[in-house]
């Protein structure tokens, strides 16, 4: 990891902005599950890169499905075998595997693809503090990866409406209607995005909200 960490520096670290964000005030992602799936009384449950099944062991659902290639959960497979074998629909996806642009960018769409009509999509790590969180290869134990990359991409989609709450590192959320805020971005490759640029207007590029309104347009969502 600390050669990550030098090559980071030198491509953008010894210059990147930070943000002034914390979230030990905040709720955590396993509030933020339970407290939908009983809001919106959902029957069915997607987590997409388990580990130590922190989240997944505390959700309560009907139909739960967890998909990690090394640990947690009850399916053993990547997240790309277990969408090329599903047949089933969910109501509640919460993504949190491999961190990387390319790999969230497909398991976003692919979740899309099987979401309920009135489901959601949450996804974790979409709010990095400083450029080493984000910098892939990894060279911090604490690390969110440029997932928040992906996240922006979808912002920019018509056909998707999308927020971030501002809690435990950034919780993205997707809902199956057209976009009500777009991000409009004149922009090619999502993966080079520039993190200073991120920084200085996150934000308004992550349709940044707290849980209080979180809960209001979860409730309303139909």
């Amino acid at each position: 990891m600390k050669l990550f960490y030098f090559f980071h520096f030198l491509n953008g670290g010894f210059k990147s902005k930070k943000l002034n964000i914390s979230f030990h005030d905040k709720k955590s992602r396993i509030e933020i599950v339970k407290n939908i799936i009983k809001l919106k009384q959902y029957k069915s449950y997607l987590e997409i890169g388990t580990f130590k099944d922190d989240l997944f062991s505390n959700i309560v659902c009907e139909d739960k499905i967890g998909v990690d290639p090394v640990s947690g959960g009850n399916v053993r497979k990547t997240s790309d075998e277990f969408f090329a074998d599903n047949t089933k629909k969910f109501d509640l996806i919460f993504i949190d595997g491999l961190h990387h642009y390319d790999q969230v960018k497909k398991d976003i769409l692919n979740s899309i693809s099987i979401l309920e009509n009135n489901g959601i999509i949450l996804m974790h790590d979409c709010m990095p503090r400083d450029y080493y969180y984000q910098a892939v290869p990894r060279s911090q134990f604490n690390w969110n990866g440029d997932t928040w990359k992906a996240f922006l991409e979808i912002r920019s989609n018509d056909n998707y409406d999308s927020y971030c709450c501002y809690a435990d590192e950034g919780i993205g959320v997707i809902l199956k209607r057209p976009n009500r805020n777009k991000l409009n971005f004149n922009i090619e490759k999502f993966k080079n995005f520039n993190f200073n640029l991120y920084v200085e207007n996150y934000q308004k590029f992550l349709n940044l909200i707290e849980y209080e309104e979180l809960i209001k347009i979860v409730k309303s969502y139909e």
